[in-house]
């Protein structure tokens, strides 16, 4: 029954893009790096090719890749212009860097604030004492979405450890024509 499970579990991290051998996570020509001390989870939505938590005692942020393919999923500067949306009032936080990391072009966004957390059009909660900090992975197979949300200290504490996983991604990742 042990080993029903374990081939079980090996099947539904594969699906997600989540390898169970090398606590990386792929996604489209990416291979990112799980940090140390940030746990792999299930996705909670389908439209998240893989989910990262970082726990800090009670308080958890969340890791989220999303991959729609090539052309879709909006453009680098509508999606920035999105993430800064969910936090209103943000204005003055808000840090956009662009960097180029072997072929690809990463654009990084972050913010502090009140987040408004819920699916774009639909109902939202606010999250006082927030912070992001996203990345988008522009790929001729179409662009990576990374977006780590959750308490303002641990987003600040890991955002370091978030850029290198992104960046370390983008260097190894195999040009594509």
């Amino acid at each position: 029954m042990r080993s029903a499970y374990a081939v079980a579990a090996f099947f539904v991290l594969t699906a997600t893009g989540v390898s169970a051998e090398t606590n990386e996570v792929k996604v489209g020509a990416f291979t990112f790096a799980v940090p140390e001390g940030w746990t792999q989870v299930t996705p909670s939505s389908p439209m998240r090719k893989a989910q990262l938590e970082i726990a800090r005692g009670p308080a958890k942020a969340e890791v989220t890749f999303f991959h729609f393919g090539k052309d879709q999923g909006g453009s680098t500067a509508e999606n920035v212009a999105r993430w800064y949306a969910q936090f209103p009032g943000s204005e003055k936080n808000q840090i956009t860097e662009n960097v180029q990391a072997g072929a690809v072009k990463i654009t990084f966004a972050m913010t502090e604030g009140t987040f408004s957390s819920g699916m774009p059009g639909g109902p939202t909660t606010p999250m006082t004492g927030y912070g992001l900090c996203g990345a988008i992975l522009e790929s001729a197979e179409g662009s990576i979405f990374v977006k780590m949300t959750g308490p303002e200290a641990i987003v600040k504490t890991s955002t370091e450890a978030l850029k290198k996983m992104v960046t370390e991604a983008a260097k190894t990742a195999a040009p594509r024509a």
